[in-house]
């Protein structure tokens, strides 16, 4: 006969040297299939599109290489090529373009909005400007508007996009001081396009806060150093405020249920 089967079996004694197992969650990616998103991707292109045709037109009303030399130009680029890619990436349901990139261009664009309407163009500020982009002090009504739209329109629709179409949580802190390189990189081109172009040269320093023909390089290294530390409070709020809204794009496996972050 059978010995019967005991209801209580011991647990086996762990072998000396192996270490137990850890548990492995599996990614949510791995579970629930990827969703395309053809309203996201429109509107990311829309806006995209959006920003390059304002360029174009500043491209075509003035000179390409003084355009292409102010911050604005080029952060409005940088924004419809990664709107661009994003689009893409949210139409094929792919994964999404790296939150470091897409968070660089969100506060490259506010930056520019901010000291647009608090400096340049805030008539009681000591660094209002008296000419445009392409150095025209009364630009044509299709010029004004370019200027609105890459001043307020894209800043507005860039900011939409972080807070109704990307997942919290993806911006972090060790990011911001990263996003600060290229603005500090863009000072230094400042001042040396405006050391090295003719002293007749109209427009050598583009913006008022670093002339320094008119301020001196003491003054406008200040100001430099101030509106650093402005973008990165910015930077600042930009992360803490990801961390701190809800979650707008959140989805349901085909199953009903939903997955939950693994505890530990």
């Amino acid at each position: 006969m059978t010995a019967p089967i005991p209801r209580d079996i011991p647990d086996l004694p762990a072998i000396p040297g192996i270490p137990a197992p850890l548990p492995s969650p599996v990614p949510a990616a791995a579970v629930v299939p990827p969703v395309r998103r053809p309203l996201t991707a429109a509107f990311r292109l829309l806006t995209a599109l959006t920003a390059a045709a304002a360029v174009t037109v500043f491209l075509l009303l003035g000179s390409p290489l003084r355009v292409l030399s102010y911050f604005t130009i080029q952060s409005s680029i940088l924004l419809a090529l990664v709107l661009t890619a994003s689009a893409r990436r949210a139409w094929t349901a792919r994964r999404p373009v790296r939150p470091a990139l897409t968070g660089a261009a969100l506060l490259y664009v506010v930056t520019t909005a901010l000291v647009h309407h608090l400096l340049l163009a805030n008539t009681s500020s000591a660094f209002a400007m008296t000419s445009t982009v392409t150095g025209d002090a009364t630009p044509p009504l299709l010029q004004s508007i370019a200027d609105h739209v890459l001043h307020t329109a894209v800043p507005i629709a860039a900011v939409l996009d972080w807070l109704l179409l990307t997942t919290p949580g993806s911006l972090h802190l060790r990011q911001a001081t990263t996003w600060l390189l290229y603005p500090l990189v863009y000072l230094a081109f400042s001042l040396a396009r405006g050391e090295y172009l003719p002293l007749d040269t109209p427009g050598r320093y583009l913006y008022p806060f670093l002339d320094v023909d008119q301020h001196g390089y003491k003054s406008v290294l200040g100001n430099a150093l101030l509106l650093g530390l402005s973008i990165y409070a910015v930077a600042v709020l930009l992360v803490a405020l990801d961390h701190a809204r809800p979650n707008p794009v959140r989805h349901r496996g085909k199953t009903g249920f939903r997955l939950q972050p693994p505890v530990g």
